[in-house]
């Protein structure tokens, strides 16, 4: 199978990240068994979900590692023109839900293992599948914690997050809680006898705006300056509660999260998050002891610093020809990777502002890019 055919065949998989990925995963274990290269699975805790490793030509040290996630986030309440899981051209785009992100980065890395094996590379390629990335990077860390100890020592590390091909050297980190209020009902005539959840957690989504401005006045870093915007985020996206509008709410639950700049402390904010939830929550206890605040973290994905001389990132731009500076706001698994002490760099076909939008695509000229990046890879591990 070439490249667009494992496109075709992974993107038929409709692996949302709120159901079982194990069918593709099966699919790609019998691909990679059938060119004699055996896989390893981890599963999340119920076993309705796995990751997928394999190390592909000599087991030895210096190999590459291509990262991609096998999940999508859904196609539900959008307007797509095609069916979202058959890959679909037309003219010089290929429509289908993943095919941006991140299929047709994953069907690439599956090609290169015939053509490695053909080449005899002295070096190898070490596939890397995750779950659950869509949802906070959750399933990535088990599996590069198991890479690590069990297969020979990558010396680079390459996530194709979707970039155009190009040399990504860093994005923020990525933290989120979930903040659920408890709060008494009573009558709103009497509020002042209640606790209001809703009108209670406001203070605390009111302590994001006030951060917000904070760090805005900041002047930033060297680091910081090179991201748009050029310094950390707080951000509540989501919010639910109450019974009716002449009832103090009861409950109330929201998120708060952060988008971290590389070299922001981490500990700082949350230290202050947590500092401001005790004081809202001894405000409420002082009107109705029983009340409380729920708080718990969702995820916790590490930002991705840029590297000095990093081993990915020179080899990627040796393979691409991109010398620009580029970095992003969004997450990726990437910094997990580094965090595990693998040279870790982001580099992949298409747009990233395709990714989760309805007729999402790659363009054919960013996939044959694409393909033409894995064989150049392949060429530089059969020289050694």
């Amino acid at each position: 199978m070439d490249a667009r055919a494992l496109m075709d065949k992974l993107v038929s998989f409709p692996t949302v990240s709120s159901v079982s990925n194990l069918e593709l995963i099966d699919w790609v274990e019998d691909y990679l068994d059938g060119h004699g290269v055996t896989a390893t699975r981890v599963y999340n805790d119920d076993r309705t979900k796995a990751n997928l490793y394999a190390n592909v030509g000599p087991e030895v040290e210096g190999g590459v590692i291509l990262s991609g996630h096998t999940d999508v986030v859904p196609v539900e309440g959008q307007a797509w023109d095609t069916d979202p899981f058959v890959v679909t051209q037309k003219g010089d785009k290929l429509y289908g839900r993943g095919t941006c992100d991140m299929k047709g980065f994953d069907a690439l890395a599956l090609s290169a293992v015939p053509l490695a094996l053909e080449r005899g590379i002295k070096r190898p390629i070490q596939i890397a599948l995750s779950y659950d990335e869509e949802v906070g990077c959750v399933g990535a860390p088990f599996m590069i914690a198991e890479m690590r100890e069990h297969m020979p020592a990558a010396s680079a590390a390459i996530i194709g997050e979707p970039s155009m091909m190009k040399v990504v050297s860093g994005h923020k980190g990525g933290y989120g809680w979930r903040v659920h209020m408890h709060g008494f009902e009573v009558h709103s005539s009497l509020m002042h006898t209640g606790v209001s959840a809703i009108m209670e957690g406001a203070r605390l989504i009111m302590w994001a705006n006030d951060l917000n401005d904070e760090i805005r006045a900041r002047t930033p870093s060297d680091t910081a300056a090179q991201f748009e915007p050029p310094f950390t985020t707080v951000h509540t996206g989501m919010i639910s509660g109450g019974t009716a509008n002449n009832i103090t709410a009861k409950d109330c639950a929201f998120s708060i999260d952060l988008r971290l700049v590389p070299g922001d402390d981490i500990k700082d904010y949350a230290d202050r998050l947590m500092a401001k939830v005790a004081e809202v929550e001894a405000r409420m206890q002082a009107v109705v002891p029983e009340t409380r605040i729920e708080i718990e973290q969702r995820f916790h994905v590490p930002g991705l610093r840029p590297e000095a001389d990093g081993e990915a990132e020179r080899l990627v731009r040796q393979l691409t020809g991109d010398n620009g500076t580029h970095v992003v706001s969004y997450g990726t698994e990437a910094g997990q990777f580094q965090q595990k002490d693998y040279s870790a760099i982001i580099c992949g076909p298409g747009d990233i502002a395709q990714a989760h939008q309805p007729n999402e695509f790659i363009s054919v000229d960013q996939f044959q890019q694409g393909e033409a990046f894995i064989g150049r890879l392949v060429d530089q591990l059969a020289e050694g």
